[in-house]
């Protein structure tokens, strides 16, 4: 069934057998031995996906968890049922997809006979999808995880079409954040005067800490520098080969710094002096793909009118946006509502944003739940009150809205907008809850 012998031009005619086996083992041991941490949210979703054929594609963040969370799934299957690859490993540069038998042989020697492998950061290994498509025609389970969102997409939707699931695997929710902390989870049903201040507390660290496990571990290192660093360099400058580097870096500079602001393509272009916009376009894409930002367009029926206007610009972490952008203060209505776009991003296929024809703001539309929402830090002031309604009306008279949600500091009564039911709630109960 399997061609094993080695090709003189492979990767493995560099290495001598028992090499080869040396590094499997040492993988597997270090990954078994991975601490495994709180229980991720995205874990009951993995397994579910366990008596399925396909393929479990499990994407995001360096850092944001991936290799814990099949650590985590790796110990609930049993040390005995699994192959473990790290493609990052330095000892499979060059490594090609050709080579996956090879590597089978040796794992079939040490290991026995599995079914099942578990791969880490496949997007480093060009044409895996081949190997992964022709192992699962024999009956094998995979679970994988990668770093680079549009690779990842390109390659399952040529090779693996309709054979995979995909999974996102998000830095830290607050619910999680608080875990990690051993934080208890408040009584959301009868709280205190003490629990909203100390839930608000909670908040505010949160904001300015983010949600990257490793930087919450070990803080007194700088590990979020690091990894943009990484990400920007690694992922986006030496894989594209790009030669404006500096361009990039103060373009991600910038876009850090202004989280939950509206950026044009056009104004980047000038304020940057570059010669072409889609220059900008292609390298904040870059920075998506690489789970740096997300951009939100605005809510239009007409897809050219939502391509020109102006975006919005969400980071994957505002730990992350804090450490390499400006200076936040503790919970900015900014910084508050990157982290609210992060938790729908999460649970709604579709989400915009909304400029009224009154010129008002709505934060976000959420056209399947027909939805509302704006996200203020406080609603003391009246004149706050006041503008955030008035956006409501102008964008409830102008879309199927049929509901909306204001998230601030605190739980409010709610009112009606023309039979249209208004709601105020707690950001931080909310984000607990989402």
């Amino acid at each position: 069934m399997y061609n094993f012998n080695m090709n003189e031009n492979s990767w493995v005619s560099k290495w001598s057998r028992d090499q080869i086996k040396a590094m499997l083992l040492e993988q597997f041991q270090s990954f078994w031995g991975t601490e495994t941490g709180i229980v991720r949210e995205q874990l009951h979703e993995v397994e579910r996906a366990a008596n399925s054929p396909h393929a479990v594609i499990i994407s995001g963040l360096r850092r944001a968890g991936k290799s814990t969370l099949l650590a985590q799934l790796a110990h609930n299957l049993g040390e005995e049922t699994f192959y473990y690859l790290n493609f990052e490993d330095d000892r499979l540069l060059n490594f090609q997809a050709d080579d996956i038998n090879d590597l089978y042989q040796s794992l079939l020697e040490i290991f026995g006979e599995r079914k099942i492998f578990i791969l880490d950061e496949i997007q480093n290994i060009s044409g895996w999808e081949h190997f992964v498509r022709r192992f699962m025609d024999m009956g094998f389970k995979f679970y994988i995880t990668g770093s680079h969102a549009s690779l990842l997409s390109r390659e399952l939707g040529t090779r693996l079409t309709g054979r995979y699931i995909a999974i996102e695997l998000f830095p830290f929710s607050f619910k999680e954040y608080l875990r990690f902390r051993n934080i208890p989870l408040p009584p959301l049903d009868r709280m205190t005067t003490v629990d909203l201040a100390q839930l608000q507390k909670n908040l505010d660290e949160y904001s300015q800490s983010g949600g990257i496990p490793d930087a919450l571990k070990y803080p007194e290192l700088a590990i979020l520098r690091t990894l943009y660093n990484d990400v920007l360099y690694r992922d986006i400058a030496t894989r594209y080969r790009l030669g404006n580097v500096a361009m990039l870096k103060e373009l991600g500079f910038f876009l850090m710094s202004n989280i939950a602001n509206l950026i044009s393509y056009n104004k980047l272009k000038q304020q940057f002096n570059v010669g072409s916009v889609n220059t900008i376009k292609t390298y904040i894409e870059y920075m998506e793909d690489s789970w740096l930002f997300f951009t939100l367009n605005v809510h239009d029926f007409s897809v050219k009118r939502q391509q020109i206007a102006p975006k919005k610009i969400y980071s994957i972490d505002t730990g992350l946006s804090r450490s390499v952008g400006f200076q936040f203060s503790p919970n900015t209505g900014r910084v508050l509502e990157n982290l609210v776009f992060l938790a729908l991003r999460q649970s709604n296929q579709e989400i915009y944003y909304l400029a009224t024809p009154n010129g008002y703001e709505v934060d976000f539309y959420l056209p399947e739940k027909g939805q509302l929402i704006q996200v203020s830090q406080h609603l003391e002031n009246p004149a706050t009150r006041e503008r955030e309604i008035r956006a409501l009306q102008d964008a409830l008279a102008h879309t199927p809205a049929q509901s909306a949600l204001i998230l601030a500091d605190a739980n409010q009564e709610g009112f009606e907008i023309n039979g249209a039911p208004v709601s105020i709630r707690s950001a931080a109960e909310w984000l607990l809850q989402a």
